[in-house]
C-alpha cells in the first residue's frame, strides 16, 4: 500500500483514473473558495468568531446533510444525485462571485452562499465516495482511499496558494468564479464515467427515513464501526482549533497578507501529499493504533507552536507536519469504516464518518472561534492541544480494526424456511421471529455464549429486540426470539447477513443434539 497508486495500481483502472481527476480539480477549486471566504471575512468584519464560522458553514451541512444523503446513494440513482447537486452548487457559486465582484454582499451573504455550497456537497459526496469505491477492488480499496486522500490534501496545498495569488492580484470574486469551472469539471467527469446502477432486487424498496434508521441502528450495534466513528469525531471536534484559527494566526500573530494565509493553507496540504507516499508503509509496520497515537501528538505539538510562536519559518514547518499528521490519522480512519461494512450500507456508512468527522469540525470551529475571542487565541489553541493529545486514551474502550472479507461479502439469502402460506404485505408488523434449539445440558453454557454473539448481528441489520429464553417445560429446549418492525424489514434483515454471520449461525447449530434441526416460527401482530 504505497505510492505506487500514482504510477499503476488503483490508477490502471480507467473510471477510477477519471474520478479521480475530476475529483481533484473539484477539490482545488473548493479549497480556493473556501480560502477565499475565510480570508474576506476577516477583512469585512475583523472577528476570529466570524471567520471561523466559514469552516462552520462549509462543513455543517455535513453534520445535516450525510446522512439523508448517504440513503439516497444507496436507494436512488447516485448519477442523478451528484449532477443535480452540482448544478446548484455551480449556480450559488456564480452568484457569490457576481455580488463580490460588485461588492454587494456582505459576511452574511458569503455566509449563507458558502453554506449552499457546503450543502450541495454533502448531498453528493457519499454518492461520489461509494462510486469511487465501486471502480477498484475490495483489496485495492485502500490504495484509493489514500489516493484520494492525496488528492484532497494535495488540493489543500495548491488551492490556498492559488487562492492567495488570485486573491492579491485579482481580488476574491475570480476565487470563487474558478471555483464554479471546478465544478462543471467535476460534473462532466460524473457524466463521463458514471456509477453502476443498483443491482435488481425483490426486495421492497427501503425509504429515506426507514433507510437513516437502519444505517444508525447499524452503526450503534456494530463495535467495529462505531469505534471508528466515535474516534474521528474526538480528533477532528479538537483538530478543528487550527484550521479554523489559522486566518486569525495568520493576520494578527504573523502579519501575513491574503498570499501569505494561502501559503500556510498550503503547508497543511503539502504535509498531507508526503504523509500519502508513506502512509501505507508506516500502516503496515506499526499498525492503526500506533499511527494514530503518533499522529494525536504531533499535532498537539503543531498546536502548541502556532499558540506561542511569532516567527514564520517554525509555524510553517510545524503546519507541514500537522497536514500530515490530519491526513494520516482521517485516512486511517476512512479506511478502518468503509472496508467494515457490507455493500447495503456502504454510503451510509462513508456518510456517517463524514457526519462524525465534519459535523464535530463544524461545532468545534465555531467553539474554538467563540473561544478564541472570550479568552485569547493562544488558549483556545493551548486547551485544543491537550484535548488531541487526550484522544488516545479512548483506544482502550474503542480500539480500531480493518473488516476482514467475511464480514463484508454478503451471503447467499434463503427464503425456503419461512414456509408460509400467504406472505404479509411489506408494511404488516411489526414480525416476531421464534427459533427453537434442543441443546445437551452438558453443553448449555456453551451454547448461549455462542448464540449470544448473534445479539448485535441480529439488532444490526434490522431487529429492535432480541433475547434468549429457556422452556420451563423441557429444560433441553432454548427460544431465540427477536422482532423487527415490518415484514419488509424482516426481508432486508435477511438479505444483510454475511459470511460471518452464517458462521456465528453454524456455529449455534453444532450444539444441537444429534438428529435435531433448528424450527422456525413466524408471528404478527394483530393489537
Amino acid at each position: 500500500m504505497q505510492a505506487s497508486f500514482l504510477t499503476h495500481g488503483t490508477m490502471r483502472h480507467l473510471q477510477f483514473r477519471g474520478l479521480w481527476a475530476g475529483g481533484s480539480v473539484y477539490f482545488v477549486g473548493n479549497a480556493m473558495q473556501t480560502m477565499a471566504a475565510s480570508w474576506m471575512m476577516v477583512e469585512l468584519s475583523g472577528s476570529s468568531f466570524l471567520a471561523a464560522l466559514v469552516q462552520t458553514a462549509v462543513f455543517l451541512p455535513m453534520f445535516l446533510f450525510s446522512l439523508p444523503a448517504g440513503v439516497m446513494a444507496d436507494i436512488t440513482d447516485r448519477r442523478r444525485l451528484i449532477v443535480r447537486a452540482l448544478a446548484v452548487q455551480a449556480a450559488a457559486g456564480a452568484l457569490l462571485a457576481f455580488l463580490s465582484l460588485t461588492q454587494l454582499t456582505g459576511p452574511g451573504g458569503v455566509l449563507f452562499l458558502i453554506f449552499v455550497a457546503g450543502s450541495c456537497t454533502a448531498l453528493m459526496s457519499p454518492a461520489w465516495n461509494s462510486t469511487v469505491a465501486q471502480s477498484v477492488p475490495r483489496d485495492e480499496l485502500p490504495q484509493a482511499i489514500i489516493a484520494t486522500s492525496v488528492s484532497y490534501n494535495g488540493a489543500r496545498a495548491l488551492g490556498p496558494a492559488l487562492a492567495g495569488l488570485v486573491f492579491a492580484y485579482l481580488g476574491g470574486a475570480w476565487n470563487f468564479a474558478l471555483a464554479v469551472v471546478s465544478t462543471l469539471i467535476m460534473m462532466q467527469s460524473i457524466r463521463r464515467w458514471p456509477p453502476p446502477p443498483h443491482p435488481p432486487s425483490r426486495l421492497p424498496a427501503e425509504r429515506l427515513w426507514g433507510g437513516m434508521l437502519s444505517a444508525l441502528r447499524f452503526a450503534w450495534h456494530s463495535h467495529t464501526v462505531l469505534a471508528q466513528l466515535l474516534r474521528a469525531a474526538a480528533y477532528s471536534g479538537a483538530g478543528s482549533a487550527l484550521w479554523a484559527l489559522l486566518p486569525v494566526i495568520g493576520q494578527r500573530q504573523l502579519g501575513l497578507d491574503a498570499s501569505g494565509f494561502g501559503l500556510m493553507m498550503g503547508c497543511l496540504g503539502a504535509g498531507a501529499v508526503i504523509a500519502g507516499s508513506l502512509i501505507g508503509k508506516v500502516r503496515a509496520r506499526f499498525g492503526l493504533e500506533a499511527l494514530v497515537t503518533a499522529g494525536c501528538v504531533s499535532y498537539a505539538l503543531v498546536m502548541l507552536v502556532a499558540a506561542f510562536s511569532r516567527w514564520h519559518l517554525p509555524v510553517y514547518l510545524a503546519l507541514v507536519v500537522g497536514g500530515g499528521a490530519w491526513m494520516s490519522v482521517m485516512s486511517t480512519f476512512n479506511t478502518a469504516t468503509q472496508t467494515s461494512v457490507p455493500p447495503w450500507v456502504r454510503a451510509r456508512a462513508v456518510a456517517m464518518h463524514t457526519l462524525a468527522a465534519l459535523g464535530a469540525f463544524a461545532f468545534g470551529s465555531a467553539f474554538w472561534g467563540a473561544l478564541s475571542d472570550l479568552a485569547g487565541l493562544s488558549t483556545a489553541l493551548v486547551t485544543a492541544a491537550v484535548c488531541m493529545a487526550c484522544g488516545p486514551l479512548l483506544a482502550r474502550r474503542f480500539p480500531l480494526r480493518m473488516g476482514e472479507a467475511r464480514d463484508v461479502t454478503p451471503a447467499t439469502p434463503s427464503l425456503q424456511d419461512l414456509f408460509l402460506g400467504k406472505e404479509p404485505d411489506p408494511g404488516d408488523g411489526p414480525i416476531a421471529v421464534e427459533m427453537a434449539y434442543r441443546i445437551d445440558p452438558q453443553n448449555a453454557e456453551d451454547f448461549l455464549s455462542a448464540i449470544s454473539q448473534l445479539r448485535a448481528t441480529r439488532r444490526r441489520d434490522g431487529a429492535t429486540f432480541w433475547r434468549v429464553y429457556r422452556d420451563l417445560a423441557d429444560p433441553n429446549r432454548y427460544l431465540e426470539r427477536f422482532i423487527v418492525t415490518s415484514w419488509a424489514d424482516y426481508l432486508h434483515q435477511r438479505a444483510r447477513a454475511t459470511q460471518a454471520d452464517h458462521e456465528m449461525e453454524s456455529d449455534v447449530r453444532s450444539f444441537l443434539m444429534d438428529g435435531e434441526s433448528v424450527t422456525m416460527q413466524h408471528y404478527i401482530a394483530e393489537r
